[in-house]
């Protein structure tokens, strides 16, 4: 069993995951790129390696059963165990109305942000389970906030993403039975808002860069045994559902 940290991103060859995958890095750890697409993949890992950082590709598609099943067995043999786990990985759909957005769009959306993030964690638990200090970082979004959403004074009132608001209120609510279910062990569960980023799901238009929207995956992959279990945060402060 490596006696280094290990952490797995999912949806990491680009954007925020990417970065988080460098921050992890430079923190010491052992940081898996998980990416559905081999050649992208294994590019990143290798701009990565020019800084020094230990980082590897592991193919990892979150719809795929198989491709889950795959990456724990792979990362069973290789490490032994799972430290840290980033749910990286999401999807955005076109702004709509509640009344009239395609049942297509909603379900593609689920399968990645929602169902697909909870596969992979299931499938990494028991690996989780043989650290010494689990640490599961889910990215939601201030758009899964229900009470947000409902408040007239909240910027984000009326931004009504449909398909793209409601995966991430399921995603807050696997969060917070999850960290329920583990309360009692040495792994922590909490969901991050990393803010609005400029990213290809972000746009140019948004005012963070990479670098600040992966710091609050950073912080809860790495909070000490006294840290918080079950939060929604934005950096460090605790954010409304």
């Amino acid at each position: 069993m490596s006696s280094k940290r290990i952490a797995l991103i999912t949806g990491a060859n680009k954007g925020i995951g990417l970065e988080t995958v460098r921050q992890l890095a430079q923190a010491g750890m052992t940081a898996l790129i998980g990416a559905r697409e081999a050649a992208r993949g294994e590019a990143a890992a290798a701009q990565l390696k020019k800084e020094g950082l230990d980082v590897r590709f592991i193919q990892l598609d979150v719809t795929d059963e198989a491709s889950i099943a795959s990456a724990a067995a792979k990362i069973e043999k290789d490490f032994g165990k799972l430290d840290v786990l980033v749910n990286n990985a999401g999807i955005g759909a076109p702004e709509s109305l509640p009344s009239t957005a395609k049942m297509a769009d909603i379900r593609a959306v689920f399968d990645v942000n929602v169902f697909g993030l909870i596969a992979v964690t299931q499938a990494m638990l028991p690996l989780m389970k043989k650290s010494e200090a689990g640490r599961i970082v889910n990215l939601t979004s201030i758009l899964g906030s229900i009470g947000e959403h409902r408040d007239p004074a909240s910027p984000i009132y009326g931004m009504l993403y449909m398909a793209y608001n409601a995966s991430k209120a399921a995603l807050n609510m696997f969060t917070a039975n999850l960290s329920h279910e583990l309360r009692e062990t040495k792994i922590k569960v909490n969901a991050a808002h990393p803010g609005w980023v400029k990213t290809d799901l972000g746009g140019e238009a948004a005012p963070l860069e990479t670098p600040e929207g992966a710091w609050t995956s950073v912080y809860l992959a790495t909070l000490p045994a006294e840290g918080p279990s079950g939060g929604f945060y934005h950096k460090t402060v605790h954010m409304r559902w």
